[in-house]
């Protein structure tokens, strides 16, 4: 691939843009407003002139809604060799595409599986999508140039191809992506109108079921629109869970010991199968899910503390697998919970102290 159009200049494309730049393809930039395409170019994403002929591949960042109009405004006016998309759904597109009678051999729907809670050029980085599953949905009807060329990209972004049916996919992602934005909206919104001195006892636990819940509502508007069936489902089963969960708390509040032991059989067969989906969740590099020790350190919230902590767990021999910081509430301090292969867990915290740092329990 020597040259790409992007058309859609926001988080995603401007991301895709970045890293084909970087690798020394030439990308041109096109978005509906004219501005954002520039933000992006001057990021180092590309240039927002027009090409002087077809590009090699044709990149659709668009929302979903949109995607289609786009892609065949590109496809008529004969933009590119190959076309794709990176909406995150794609059974509706592909069917619209086909209800307009355009030949789709040159076409390949696809979806990185990546993205930020903020939306936009300013937002895009160009290794957002590393290490990360892009699907493709390839069809029988798919010329396989079209094909290489989207496998192409995926290698340049440094992301890791997954092939699919379109239509399991847009199910797939309303199980792991826009069922559980709407459960973490809902959690969040307790949180408007909740006692001031309620919130501020907010932990890690609830900014870590809401976090997602930041993202721009227009946005999962597009996105849930184009998948409002598998979504519906799968919440009408979470609707059933909470009206047990709900029954089962009732009951504890009883003063018949057979109801309170109903009631806590109930809780614990969702908690259960709470620990059951969770262990399935993939591990670091999509590999099997492992257990770490967490060496939890009290820090002062000033900086470069944590590039020492890090230094100095180098310097002990330990590789930090992953780390989380919980700030403490009203206090310039935080405990940064750092998890490591279990053997290297005593290691590590006694490494820690001496070298200075507070160690918790």
């Amino acid at each position: 691939m020597r040259t790409a159009l992007v058309i859609g200049t926001g988080l995603i494309g401007t991301s895709a843009a970045i890293a084909l730049s970087q690798r020394g393809v030439a990308v041109h930039l096109a978005d509906h407003d004219p501005e954002q395409a520039r933000t992006a170019a001057a990021l180092g994403a590309g240039t927002d002139e027009v090409p002087d002929g077809p590009v090699d591949l044709a990149i659709v960042a668009a929302p979903p809604a949109h995607v289609a109009g786009v892609l065949a405004d590109a496809m008529r006016r004969g933009a590119a060799r190959g076309y794709i998309d990176v909406a995150s759904v794609k059974g509706g597109p592909r069917r619209e595409l086909e209800a307009r009678g355009l030949d789709l051999s040159p076409y390949i729907g696809t979806h990185p599986m990546s993205g930020r809670e903020k939306s936009g050029p300013l937002a895009a980085t160009g290794d957002l999508f590393e290490g990360r599953p892009w699907v493709l949905t390839p069809t029988r009807d798919t010329d396989t140039e079209v094909l290489n060329l989207a496998l192409e990209l995926v290698s340049h972004c440094r992301a890791v191809p997954v092939v699919m049916d379109a239509d399991a996919h847009d199910r797939a992602v309303a199980l792991v992506s826009h069922m559980p934005h709407l459960v973490s909206s809902m959690v969040a919104a307790r949180l408007e109108h909740a006692e001031e001195a309620a919130v501020r006892l907010c932990g890690q636990g609830i900014r870590d079921v809401t976090r997602i819940a930041a993202s721009d509502p227009r946005m999962w508007i597009d996105i849930l629109s184009a998948n409002p069936g598998p979504v519906a489902d799968l919440l009408t089963d979470v609707a059933g869970d909470l009206e047990e969960t709900v029954r089962a708390l009732r009951a504890l509040q009883s003063s018949d010991e057979d109801k309170r032991r109903e009631g806590g059989t109930g809780i614990e067969d969702v908690l259960r199968r709470g620990n059951a989906g969770q262990v399935r969740v993939p591990g670091k590099h999509g590999s099997a899910p492992r257990a770490y020790e967490t060496v939890a350190v009290l820090i002062d919230d000033q900086p470069g503390q944590l590039a020492r902590i890090f230094a100095d767990a180098g310097g002990v021999g330990v590789n930090i697998e992953d780390v989380r910081i919980e700030h403490a509430t009203g206090q310039q301090a935080g405990l940064v919970q750092l998890m490591v292969e279990p053997k290297a867990a005593p290691v590590l915290a006694a490494g820690l102290r001496e070298r200075g740092w507070s160690i918790r329990q």
